[in-house]
């Protein structure tokens, strides 16, 4: 079809403009950072000598202990730089803090010996020319100390006590030395300063008084002018909603009378009813996951064992966190599949012959990725598969990209074939649209999520760390904080929109203004996730100024949360003797925006400052943040996408309203209690412990025990969401087990109708 004969923009071709003009700047911002984190990251010296000149480890025990370190699941028991799991030491910061201690004793103790240690950490002995890194007898002292202590207590412990990565883990000693040369050369970066620059190549991260490390200057200017944004920001939205109310925010469409069909009329094309199988799917995988997730916090309480039981010997601390973490992608994401795969028809009016064949394929892909990795990464954590296999069928280890480069292959390939279907199913009416109207926005969203998810195989288990973590980060916050966002708010307005509660108008309209809200903060802002892994303070400063603006979209998101929550009940108002069948699809979009502003929003923001990161990164502030962002945003939307669907596919003979009531409060109190009861506060004494301790002591396992109370007292608040997902498993089956409809008749030989959701009835037809 010529673009002639398409259909122009229902709104101004400039709202399009103005996000392809920002994304580009954004992203060109983004490649500059590329760059610098290139050509200034901290050097990795092809050997490391004492001042006699004998060698202590050669680079190649740098990065073959970073693969060790990784595909042991390191990552998820502690930290490197602040990065990964919370019930083990960061390891830069413990072993910066037990290094100083152990050159302090060995030159004498005192004060000259302090001002010795001070001077001798922060010192740049790196050659570049030789690539040759000289340590004083300290340093080599300390490296001789610390691998037996990190091979005793950590790696290949006797026993399982305290979860950790479970007992006899790495039971090579060559093996234990290379970790520690990976751990040593961190620590090395956090306290060597850089060439011509008074803090250090981590920005003088971890705050440790011993090594002379303090909050650098750079640190907080970018947190006073980040405040002066995020004020400035939200006054300038506030101030443009309030001018222009009329055009922007979700407005429904009063003036129109709409008869809602009843679930149980709407007749489903055969893909629509494979989704039942992605949503059972999603239901057990969330009730998998949330058994790991009270198993993995039972470990703060009970360091030892699992009320009484050596669980560690099964399951270790650093497998059940990881299983955990990469279900709650998994969960998430089958659950954004299969409303893509509903909604298309919607969408298009038609289904092409072929679609459900392709849905079924794409759901057994899944199957074979989830099992696959989660079967991998045990493999590879417990040392059952060669070690240089490790990294593709067993586990990479980095945070959120812990599966195996093979099944990460896969579901990147599994994510294209989501494309491909749905192309198909839209390929119609993307001919006879403009390419700035919603099907082309719903697309191109779905696009995003394959792209970005595989820029993660831009970084190796063997890839310089901060490199690695500039190109993770990529997927961990524009995969997941800002397109999966996008798609979030596209899908949210497209169902409205089929449902008739909102013009397609207005729907184009909030979606292009949120786009730019989260475009203006959020592609730049990714950088606020790398103050201090490695990275040029350029990196600091762009990150925490553009991250103060990814609050802005979600005050924006808040003020018309009221709006948005009146929609359904204002139709189903004007709808007569035909109730709005959505209600709790809609209660649980509202929980979203809640959970936006507050985990994403405040949350989000609290820790994103640089003066509070410095302290705080890595403890339970993040993970409080972690928890009210990605379950209350991105679990509650799929959990909502499941409920919206289920209304479908269900026999209204099967539906509860009580149950999906039930779900709904469950889940919200039981995160609320989850946040409010136990990681928030503990975060907060964290951190308090950071700024008097030392960070190294606020990540300690005798912090955990010294507070073991509060987290006894997040068991009332799991064990209520775990209950909250059981009526979900029910639902999902018996969609599976007593399918609601037959396919949609056959309109021509190629497709299949799809059934609408409603019709536009006239007044005198109403009844009241």
């Amino acid at each position: 079809m010529s673009s002639a004969d398409r259909r122009g923009m229902v709104i101004s071709s400039r709202w399009l403009q103005g996000v392809v003009l920002t994304f580009a700047v954004g992203f060109g911002i983004l490649g500059y950072l590329a760059l610098r984190v290139y050509e200034d990251h901290a050097p990795v010296p092809e050997r490391v000598v004492s001042e006699a000149g004998e060698q202590v480890f050669r680079g190649a025990d740098i990065l073959q202990g970073q693969v060790l370190f990784l595909t042991y699941g390191l990552m998820e028991y502690g930290s490197i730089y602040g990065h990964g799991a919370y019930l083990g030491p960061d390891f830069t910061a413990d072993y910066l803090h037990r290094q100083a201690l152990a050159m302090r004793k060995f030159y004498g103790g005192g004060a000259e010996a302090e001002q010795r240690v001070r001077q001798e950490l922060q010192a740049n002995r790196y050659d570049p020319a030789t690539g040759t890194l000289i340590w004083s007898d300290g340093q080599v002292r300390a490296f001789a100390l610390l691998c037996r202590h990190y091979e005793e207590e950590i790696l290949n412990r006797a026993h399982s006590g305290g979860g950790g990565i479970g007992p006899h883990a790495v039971r090579h000693a060559e093996e234990a030395r290379q970790i520690t040369a990976f751990i040593a050369w961190t620590a090395w970066t956090a306290a060597a300063r850089r060439p011509d620059q008074p803090y250090s190549y981590t920005n003088n991260w971890p705050p440790e008084p011993l090594a002379g490390n303090d909050l650098t200057e750079e640190a907080v200017v970018w947190s006073t002018l980040s405040i002066i944004a995020l004020l400035g920001g939200t006054g300038l939205v506030l101030t443009l909603f309030g001018r222009y109310s009329n055009l922007l925010g979700w407005h429904g469409a009063e003036e129109r009378r709409l008869r809602f069909h009843p679930p149980g009329e709407v007749v489903l094309t055969p893909a629509q009813r494979s989704t039942a199988w992605y949503f059972f799917v999603v239901a057990a995988l969330f009730f998998v996951q949330t058994l790991l997730g009270g198993a993995t916090a039972h470990y703060h309480a009970e360091t030892g064992g699992f009320f009484g039981l050596d669980l560690a010997q099964l399951l270790p601390y650093n497998l059940t966190r990881t299983w955990h973490l990469q279900l709650a992608l998994f969960f998430v994401t089958a659950a954004y599949l299969a409303a893509g795969i509903f909604l298309a028809p919607l969408i298009a009016g038609r289904e092409p012959r072929g679609q459900r064949l392709l849905s079924f394929l794409l759901l057994a892909a899944l199957v074979v990725v989830v099992i696959g990795s989660l079967a991998g990464e045990a493999a590879s954590y417990k040392g059952w598969i060669h070690p240089s296999a490790k990294p593709t069928l067993g586990a990479q280890g980095w945070e959120y990209l812990d599966l195996g480069r093979l099944w990460q292959v896969l579901l990147t390939g599994g994510l294209i074939l989501w494309c491909i279907l749905l192309y198909r199913g839209l390929r119609g009416q993307l001919a006879r649209e403009s390419r700035g109207n919603l099907p082309y926005l719903f697309f191109y969203s779905a696009l995003t999520i394959p792209l970005f998810y595989a820029v993660g195989l831009f970084s190796h288990s063997n890839t310089h760390f901060a490199v690695a973590d500039f190109w993770r980060f990529w997927v961990v916050h524009l995969w997941v904080e800002d397109f999966l966002e996008l798609f979030t708010t596209i899908m949210v307005a497209y169902i409205f929109v089929l449902l008739g509660v909102v013009s397609e108008k207005t729907a184009t309209r909030v979606i292009y203004f949120d786009a730019l809200l989260y475009s203006v903060g959020g592609v730049v802002g990714t950088m606020h996730h790398l103050y201090f892994s490695g990275t040029p303070a350029v990196h600091m400063a762009l990150g925490a100024f553009f991250s103060a603006g990814e609050v802005i979209p979600l005050t924006f998101l808040t003020v018309e949360a009221w709006s948005f929550l009146q929609l359904g009940a204002r139709q189903e108002t004007h709808g007569g003797a035909t109730r709005f069948p959505h209600r709790w699809a809609v209660l649980y979009l509202a929980a979203v925006g809640f959970w936006n502003f507050l985990g994403a929003g405040v949350f989000g923001f609290l820790i994103n400052l640089p003066v509070v990161s410095y302290y705080e990164i890595g403890t339970q502030l993040t993970a409080n943040h972690g928890h009210a962002a990605m379950m209350g945003v991105y679990g509650m939307l799929a959990i909502a996408l499941l409920v919206f669907c289920l209304r479908y596919l269900l026999r209204p003979e099967d539906w509860s309203e009580r149950l999906v009531g039930f779900s709904f409060w469950a889940l919200n109190l039981g995160l609320a209690w989850m946040v409010f009861a136990n990681l928030f506060p503990i975060g907060v004494l964290q951190l308090g412990d950071a700024v008097a301790h030392g960070y190294w002591h606020a990540r300690s396992l005798e912090f955990f025990n010294e507070h073991a109370m509060i987290e006894w007292l997040r068991l009332p608040g799991d064990v209520l969401f775990i209950a909250g997902v059981l009526p979900l498993v029910y639902l999902t089956g018996r969609a599976v087990l007593r399918p609601s409809h037959p396919a949609a008749p056959m309109a021509t030989p190629e497709a299949f109708t799809a059934s609408p959701l409603f019709t536009e009835v006239s007044p005198a037809s109403m009844t009241f």
